[in-house]
């Protein structure tokens, strides 16, 4: 049954009729620039009906009077880009890692391909910086275990660090808690010898007992003066750079537990191309070497 209108007392505006506890609803016309927006779009939906791909049918689709096909342009934006990057696949496959370096446009190609291996591939563990964090090398500074040559951060890339690759890194600390080959007293001093060579405050006498264990247990890796053996793979202790970091509890864990994580070989999932990007990129953003 249709409700009757009256018309508002106050506004003198008919009502619709309807009512809510005791509020009628005036009926007010909708604003003009309201509707001639609300008529536009609809003038402009038909247009895009008529120009462009949009109602879909039993066995396809409209395609519009211009024929414009987003899977036909993405298909040309790729063929492109692939004719571009097979191009500068090719230039770096010939070049040299020097040669790369001092060409300024194969450079700046490199350090752009680097770039985007780097976040897909190597981000996860370093960081999208490559600033790293704990357990996982900074690659922003000028500490290299391995060796920060464009020739050395190639190897590493290619083999890895403990990895299943046969030519890969390898070094391995000892866990000295966990395999009883020290005792607790031991470890301890041990920890305040390594404090002692990152030029900090540690007990005397500790480090005076550790002396002769440092020399036999750890001479071999990190040097007499504390200051790493690089082709073991052996960090400076003499340093303010920790990888698994810097305060006693740390160092304990490291000397007690032997930490050592693994860097995937990617010389296997890379092509040489690739991973010569992704050195001269690494190698143009660190310091050091």
């Amino acid at each position: 049954m249709a409700h009757e209108k009256d018309t508002d007392e106050i506004t003198g505006v008919d009502t619709t009729g309807h009512e809510w506890d005791g509020i009628k609803e005036l009926d007010n016309p909708l604003p003009r620039w309201w509707l001639w927006i609300w008529y536009a779009t609809i003038a402009w939906a038909i247009v895009y009906w008529v120009l462009m791909p949009a109602w879909p049918g039993v066995s396809g689709y409209t395609k519009g009077v211009l024929g414009q096909s987003d899977r036909v342009a993405v298909g040309k934006e790729l063929k492109a880009l692939e004719s571009h990057r097979g191009e500068g696949a090719a230039l770096l496959r010939t070049a040299s890692l020097e040669q790369i370096e001092k060409d300024p446009k194969l450079s700046a190609y490199a350090q752009q391909v680097g770039q985007s291996i780097f976040g897909d591939n190597c981000a996860t563990c370093h960081g999208i910086g490559g600033t790293g964090g704990k357990g996982y090398a900074n690659l922003r500074d000028d500490v290299w275990l391995w060796g920060g040559k464009l020739e050395d951060i190639q190897y590493t890339i290619t083999h890895g660090i403990r990895s299943n690759d046969a030519e890969t890194r390898f070094s391995a600390m000892p866990a000295f808690g966990r395999d009883e080959m020290l005792n607790a007293a031991q470890i301890d001093d041990l920890t305040e010898y390594v404090v002692k060579l990152s030029g900090r405050q540690a007990d005397a006498a500790a480090v005076g007992r550790a002396a002769p264990l440092f020399e036999a247990q750890c001479v071999a890796c990190h040097a007499a003066d504390g200051k790493g053996v690089q082709e073991m793979g052996g960090p400076d202790l003499t340093d303010a750079d920790w990888l698994y970091g810097a305060d006693r509890a740390d160092i304990r864990n490291q000397i007690f537990s032997g930490n050592g994580g693994v860097m995937p070989a990617w010389g296997g999932r890379l092509s040489p191309e690739t991973i010569k990007a992704l050195s001269v990129y690494i190698h143009a953003n660190a310091g050091g070497q």
